[in-house]
């Protein structure tokens, strides 16, 4: 019988302010799929929803990309696939779509290859964080739940942690996208003693305030190293934050941007954010309000007849 399996991994958001490329968190919004192995070698790729019309449907697919990359990994040859996406993540909002599509596609392997070759939770991390440059929105799309990644000489390592039940996200999407690459070339080479110092003291205080003081989310959303040199890149962008800042809400940059991540610390506390929104700027922003994903990524068997893995 043709094995298929069935694959769902959320959005993220990294950095979380002054948390860069090391805090990331995942969202209730989710991107789906069905991988079915072929009797011969070749690729079948549907795509609708985020993206549909602008994703590529051979193998430089990012998803088909990172599922052979696992296969080579581990000495097997990739089969032919038909894979059917349903994308709600949008792409190039900061939102971690390229981050989900590397997950997705090691998850297909890992659920394709189960019974041959077992691909643990480092093995997944290791690779995911190979194929993206970085693990800030791999961990969270992996293991759900707020992260904490870093790299030491065993490689990508993460700690999650269960994000405190009064944080409510709401994450503000604009039309126009924005390119992590670009984004990070206004990066700066070096920061200040200083800078380096508070950001230091507020992604230690974003630990405690997502974890156990919700009321702490504004004073450790304050972030120097990255959002203000990015800012001139991402004009309306910086424009809403500093509204919504102004107003006691603590919004930053979600990811690259150009979207807007706020950490309300309630559900009323939403609603007033989006009406700052909706009259701080010309752009017509999409407000999501959304929950803390707490599963991470998951893969099961799809195959006719077959239970879950």
């Amino acid at each position: 019988m043709t094995r298929s399996v069935q694959v769902r991994v959320p959005a993220t958001s990294a950095n979380l302010g002054p948390g860069f490329d090391t805090l990331g968190l995942a969202l209730s919004v989710y991107d789906e799929l069905i991988v079915t192995e072929l009797p011969a070698p070749g690729l079948e790729i549907t795509v609708s929803g985020e993206g549909a019309a602008d994703v590529p449907t051979d193998a430089s697919h990012l998803v088909v990309r990172a599922m052979a990359y696992a296969y080579e990994a581990f000495g097997r040859t990739m089969p032919g696939v038909r894979l059917e996406a349903v994308n709600a993540i949008p792409h190039g909002r900061g939102m971690g779509s390229s981050g989900a599509a590397v997950v997705s596609g090691l998850l297909a392997a890992k659920g394709l290859l189960a019974g041959d070759v077992e691909i643990g939770a480092d093995a997944l991390l290791r690779l995911a964080t190979e194929l993206e440059g970085h693990p800030d929105n791999v961990a969270p799309a992996l293991f759900g739940g707020l992260t904490i990644a870093w790299v030491d000489e065993h490689g990508p390592q993460h700690k999650k942690l269960l994000v405190h039940r009064g944080v409510a996200p709401l994450v503000f999407v604009p039309d126009f996208t924005m390119s992590t690459s670009v984004a990070r070339g206004f990066d700066p080479l070096q920061v200040t003693r200083e800078d380096a110092i508070f950001n230091l003291s507020r992604s230690a205080l974003l630990v405690a305030a997502l974890t156990q003081s919700p009321d702490l989310l504004f004073a450790a959303t304050e972030d120097k190293l990255h959002q203000s040199y990015r800012a001139q890149a991402m004009v309306e962008t910086d424009k809403l934050v500093r509204a919504l800042r102004a107003e006691g809400f603590a919004a930053v940059v979600s990811g690259a941007g150009p979207s807007v991540l706020v950490l309300a610390d309630g559900p009323g506390q939403r609603l007033a954010a989006a009406e700052v929104a909706a009259h701080t700027t010309d752009t017509p922003w999409d407000a999501r309000m959304l929950a803390v994903d707490v599963r991470g990524g998951m893969v099961r068997d799809h195959t006719e007849g077959s239970t879950p893995l």
